[in-house]
């Protein structure tokens, strides 16, 4: 909707801008318009009261700019209906395009709906598209390490194989918070390298990097790098 790319343009920050396009690649810089996350979040709270604009402005896809797309993320986010939740979730995620937006829409409805949200995440998984697969990752990562943990998840992200840097670091990510959190049961995938060799060595790089592993783990997580250069010779 116009008006709400009006009022985007009004909060732009021509630094932020800057700083923003060197941390998204993926982006076209002339889709970024440069609004603060945290100036999105408050403007996305501030205009769910209006039902009508908001469905339009949901509907209104692909939208032309980044910020938009920001915006939209964080409307979905405060959506409290989960089964309206999923269904938007799941129609918006195609159209994401770069690894800020995936990673900050976190619905707040799917920590009260995790069995029904995990048939979702098992659907998303199987994407062709790089960022619905991240965003199914990080959703196992965000919901289902702990209370509602199962080796079946781990199991599942580990047999993922794809040249795609963001889904690879994801990967990555999702297992170094993993060993914070299950480290005697995730530290075998490791032990035994179910994981691709850069997201293997990654892994263990965020996982020493983590202020929840200890010391001696730190050592020992060394001790399993695989020698990339060796690799590559094989």
């Amino acid at each position: 909707m116009d008006d709400i790319k009006n009022e985007l343009f009004k909060l732009q920050d021509l630094k932020y801008r800057e700083f923003s396009i060197k941390l998204i690649p993926t982006v076209n810089p002339d889709a970024v318009i440069g609004v603060r996350t945290p100036v999105l979040r408050e403007f996305a709270k501030k205009i769910t009261h209006n039902e009508k604009d908001v469905a339009l402005f949901l509907n209104q896809l692909p939208h032309r700019f980044y910020d938009e797309n920001q915006l939209h993320a964080f409307i979905l986010s405060e959506i409290k209906d989960f089964d309206l939740c999923i269904k938007e979730v799941s129609r918006f995620l195609p159209y994401i395009d770069n690894w800020a937006t995936c990673d900050q829409m976190s619905p707040k409805v799917f920590h009260k709906h995790r069995a029904e949200l995990l048939n979702y995440i098992m659907i998303w998984i199987k994407s062709n598209h790089v960022f619905t697969v991240r965003f199914a990752i990080g959703m196992l990562m965000q919901h289902y390490l702990e209370d509602d943990f199962d080796i079946k998840y781990p199991q599942d992200v580990a047999m993922i194989r794809s040249d795609e840097y963001y889904i690879n670091m994801m990967i990555a990510w999702y297992f170094a918070t993993a060993l914070t959190k299950q480290y005697e049961t995730i530290i075998p995938f490791l032990e035994n390298k179910y994981l691709m060799p850069w997201t293997h060595n990654k892994a263990i790089q965020k996982a020493i990097e983590s202020y929840r592993i200890s010391d001696s783990q730190k050592q020992y997580l060394k001790t399993l790098k695989i020698n990339m250069k060796k690799f590559s010779k094989l």
